[in-house]
């Protein structure tokens, strides 16, 4: 198979969907990768290290897919991105679809097959393609929400772990997922007062078992919703409902009876965002205020430390790479549900539920699309 690699377009986006060493495994079996000309060099990997790795440079992205069997990407295609994809051709790639009914029309007219990271599924019922990157995030949601309490970002001055004689911040976290949980472990060991609220209660028996008395568990509801997020120095959202858009259980008014210049970072934007305040933004320009609250709502946080998150992405994603590559779409989803979970576009057709529901679209069974 012919796999194609391009630069990220996206703003301040330096992650790369193949690293060398990633190339190195894939062309060892026999594939030949194209890899758009400075896909990796703000992570410090150059187009010799590809060459000497196997890969074939490519002049332009126009190149790469149109040459390509196989798009290997890191954020979701943009409306550029999209008009070069063409019937047949897979993409593999966070997609996010439910808050996005404009790039799903884009990929459904395209005839592309559109499988994306966050919706494959694990044997354990996790999502091992999401979960690099909701650790990333999680851990620097709370760096970013500590900024943000700086006064010069328009926060109100406040140091998360405090000082001894001056107590530490209160972060309030909703949702103990993988997001949360190390949202958690960053808030803690830098000394804040921190909360966590879930409707799992296996989830919140499972944080208090890691963090003990550090770290406060409660049932998520309205009401400890609104009483925990009204006394909040920062919230961090990091709800997520698999391939659907994020509920908002931040209302507006709940937003609005935080404390002046208190942070709010939105994990959860990529699918649609936490809070009915919330609306993407972007590394060049992260930050709002709102009703006296400093937003945080990048959509690809993990993409303003790009090394680290490239790495960690792609030894998730790598077998899954191989997997098409070596059996081709159909049969490589065919053998392994998981990896089926992922096919969310195919031939025009809407093959994941939680998307179809989300746009209020007709969903067609992953299943008879492969048969």
């Amino acid at each position: 198979m012919l796999i194609g690699v391009p630069k990220e377009i996206k703003v301040h986006e330096y992650r790369v969907g193949l690293l060398p060493a990633s190339v190195r495994e894939v062309a060892a079996r026999g594939h030949t990768v194209l890899v758009e000309r400075g896909a990796a060099i703000g992570i410090g990997h150059t187009d010799a290290e590809y060459e000497a790795a196997g890969a074939t440079l490519a002049s332009s992205a126009e190149e790469v897919f149109a040459k390509a069997d196989m798009i290997v990407k890191v954020k979701e295609p943009l409306p550029d991105e999209r008009a070069r994809l063409r019937e047949g051709q897979v993409l593999f790639t966070y997609l996010h679809l439910a808050p996005d009914p404009e790039q799903t029309r884009d990929l459904m007219n395209s005839g592309a097959i559109a499988i994306a990271y966050e919706t494959v599924t694990s044997p354990s019922g996790g999502l091992p393609l999401l979960a690099p990157m909701s650790e990333v995030a999680g851990r620097m949601a709370v760096q970013a929400g500590a900024h943000a309490l700086e006064k010069e970002q328009g926060g109100y001055g406040i140091l998360l772990g405090g000082v001894p004689g001056v107590a530490p911040a209160k972060v309030v976290i909703i949702g103990g997922g993988v997001a949360g949980a190390n949202a958690a472990y960053i808030a803690t060991g830098m000394g804040a007062d921190v909360t966590v609220l879930d409707r799992n209660t296996d989830a919140l028996r499972r944080l208090t078992e890691r963090f003990g008395n550090s770290l406060k568990c409660i049932y998520s509801n309205t009401e400890t919703i609104e009483e925990h997020v009204s006394a909040a120095d920062l919230v961090v959202c990091a709800v997520l409902v698999p391939g659907a858009g994020t509920p908002k259980l931040l209302t507006r008014a709940a937003v609005g009876g935080m404390k002046n210049g208190s942070a709010l970072v939105d994990v959860a934007i990529d699918q649609g965002g936490c809070s009915e305040t919330s609306r993407p933004t972007t590394h060049a320009a992260p930050t709002y205020i709102e009703d006296g609250v400093v937003h945080y709502c990048v959509t690809n946080m993990p993409g303003a430390v790009p090394h680290t998150s490239s790495y960690a992405l792609n030894n998730a994603t790598l077998p899954f790479v191989l997997a098409l590559a070596g059996k081709g779409w159909k049969q490589a989803l065919q053998d392994d549900e998981h990896l089926r979970a992922g096919l969310n576009v195919a031939g025009g057709r809407l093959t994941c539920q939680a998307v179809a529901d989300s746009l209020g679209a007709a969903f067609t069974p992953c299943d008879s699309v492969i048969a």
